[in-house]
């Protein structure tokens, strides 16, 4: 496409002369300019990529996919029959009686409220991201009455660990001859696990089923059932048949809808940021337009030379779009590299940075996770790639055009 005369040509109006370095200065500047706005888009995508990722891997490894319980608020007593009926649809991996409630949670190192469950000792080994992340104490003690696990950060909140107990206040009371009093008991834990992810570490209690009905004075029944599909994009779908096959006396809430808040949120902030994040790519790409009209306007008496010795307006024009395509393509491919590099070892790069400044960058308490996700897709990338080349090929072609308008005549004369 491009002559060896033209490449030479273009390259060479990207080094600096003497005494006129502030060209080469102006698209050092442009090359910069784009290499940060796709380093940046790039970087932010992977960890708005990771956001949601590891959202949607807890949510629904610690969540049934559907959630069905009686309507009104009702003691859901018949869920084994329940469970035996949705067990039996198409799609249906398993259904898990739960167990629910708030509970406020004593020790001597203070006091804070937590959610408790109850459930059966072969439903909570078939969550591998709990049963694979005890960190302390292990399952084969969670069993019996008074066994707990709970998260490691509520550990280190309430300094106690496996073999200790933590004294548990129900929402109900029990009723004496002097008077109603808050219904409390005093747990074991016997194993500690870690997800990375603060809510939980921090605020959730689980316990053998049958010790969580009498706790939270279910009687026989439970508080719900947690349904496992063989595909969580399945949910609505089969939520909706569930309703059909139980009526009207059975509720059905699926994750997509009890999550929908947070991931429409979620969705949104990542189209925004992307939006926001390509507007320097926008900026860059105008810079370049300027270095290159003030490059025309600099060479010109060089374009009416190349004129007068026989070089065609398509040859001027082909060596300004190399030059300024150089420009963009060598900024985009480092900008890419860097932006790549960096996602992959972005948490790295944040202990290190936290180690540096001695301040924490990301809080867990706000954040959810403990650590920064980030998850590259590389189809977003060749993405952000192919945008910033067509930005850049573009700028180029307006300064271009009027290099190769360029009358010799009136170039010569008013040098």
């Amino acid at each position: 496409m491009f002559s060896r005369f033209e490449r030479m040509v273009g390259m060479r109006y990207l080094r600096a002369r003497r005494g006129t370095g502030f060209l080469s200065v102006i698209a050092l500047i442009s090359l910069l300019g784009i290499l940060i706005g796709v380093m940046t888009l790039i970087i932010v995508m992977a960890v708005m990529n990771g956001f949601r990722k590891e959202l949607l891997t807890r949510f629904l490894g610690l969540n049934g996919h559907i959630n069905v319980a009686a309507a009104g608020g009702r003691p859901f007593t018949d869920y084994q029959a329940v469970a035996e009926r949705l067990g039996a649809m198409e799609h249906v991996v398993s259904v898990s009686p739960l167990a629910e409630g708030q509970v406020l949670v004593m020790t001597e190192g203070g006091a804070g409220g937590a959610i408790l469950r109850g459930l059966r000792r072969e439903d909570l080994m078939a969550r591998p991201i709990l049963s694979g992340n005890i960190v302390a104490g292990g399952l084969d003690d969670f069993q019996g009455k008074d066994a707990i696990i709970i998260g490691s950060r509520m550990a280190r909140n309430f300094n106690v660990n496996v073999g200790d107990r933590l004294t548990l206040y129900s929402p109900h009371f029990n009723v004496t001859a002097i008077g109603r009093l808050p219904r409390h008991k005093a747990y074991r834990v016997v194993g500690l696990f870690e997800i990375d992810m603060y809510e939980y570490d921090s605020r959730f209690i689980y316990m053998p089923l049958d010790a969580a009905r009498v706790f939270l004075k279910l009687g026989q029944g439970v508080s719900s059932l947690d349904v496992i599909l063989d595909r969580p994009d399945r949910s609505a779908e089969m939520r909706r048949r569930m309703f059909r096959e139980l009526g009207a006396d059975y509720r059905a809430l699926d994750w997509q809808r009890a999550n929908a808040s947070l991931f429409n949120a979620l969705q949104v902030e990542r189209n925004v940021m992307f939006l926001i994040l390509t507007l320097i790519i926008l900026v860059a790409a105008f810079n370049m337009v300027s270095s290159l009209i003030m490059m025309v306007k600099d060479k010109g008496r060089d374009i009416a030379v190349l004129r007068s010795m026989g070089a065609t307006r398509g040859m001027v024009l082909r060596i300004f779009l190399l030059s300024g395509a150089s420009v963009g393509f060598i900024g985009t491919i480092l900008g890419a590299l860097a932006g790549v590099a960096f996602a992959a070892n972005i948490e790295t790069i944040r202990q290190w940075i936290q180690e540096l400044i001695g301040t924490e960058l990301f809080a867990p308490e706000i954040y959810f996770f403990t650590r920064l996700p980030a998850i590259i897709e590389w189809s977003e990338v060749a993405t952000v790639v192919a945008m910033a080349l067509v930005l850049s090929f573009l700028a180029t072609i307006y300064p271009s055009w009027r290099a190769a308008r360029l009358d010799p005549v009136e170039a010569l004369r008013y040098e």
